[in-house]
């Protein structure tokens, strides 16, 4: 038998206010179902294959819960992340603020600097929902990330638009890593951190 080839493995971190639907779209871009899930405490992690012209890549997906205690350990996912997935209820208007401000402090960390960053504009099947240029001027992207590619994709967890077409966005604008075995020792040691930090708290 022949020696399989990898693919290239990537490390991206999907962010957004609880009830933005992180967990849901995964479900959906992963199997197809629109599955009601719980707010996440900690974090999920999923593989997910996208396309980069003709190469297939592994994008290793950390979905980190988005309440408002969860958010002070989003810092520990920061390192070795090659994008970052921000998801935006679009058609919550009152708290565009702070999803934004939330998604500017990310972007502030020093792990951070000049990886691409791809929102999804979620639940745009819902009445009301913000499109792409009013998000786009609402979180006042071209000067929020003015140091990095961007891109806004509309989508819905929903009914399964958009999530594809984002994450293939995702894997054209990423960087490769240099050093794979690194990154997976990184991604061990993160989860052991996580997991004592938690267990400290209850």
């Amino acid at each position: 038998m022949g020696q399989r080839v990898s693919q290239p493995e990537v490390r991206v971190l999907v962010l957004g206010l609880d009830n933005a639907g992180k967990s849901s779209l995964l479900y959906k871009l992963k199997q197809n179902k629109c599955v009601a899930t719980v707010p996440t405490i900690g974090f999920n992690v999923e593989m997910v294959e996208a396309k980069r012209g003709k190469k297939n890549i592994a994008l290793t997906v950390w979905d980190v819960g988005g309440q408002r205690n969860m958010r002070q350990y989003w810092t520990s996912f920061h390192q070795d992340a090659a994008a970052v997935v921000f998801v935006v209820d679009s058609s919550d208007l009152d708290r565009l603020d702070e999803a934004r401000r939330e998604l500017v402090h990310t972007l502030k960390s020093e792990h951070l600097l000049g990886i691409p960053v791809v929102v999804l504009a979620n639940k745009q099947d819902a009445v009301g929902a913000l499109t792409v240029t009013e998000l786009t001027e609402r979180l006042n992207f071209p000067k929020m990330c003015s140091d990095r590619d961007w891109f806004i994709q509309p989508c819905s967890a929903a009914t399964g638009f958009g999530l594809e077409e984002g994450f293939r966005r995702v894997a054209q604008l990423l960087k490769l890593p240099s050093d794979p075995e690194k990154i997976k020792e990184n991604i061990k040691d993160t989860v052991h951190y996580i997991r004592a930090k938690s267990t400290r708290h209850r």
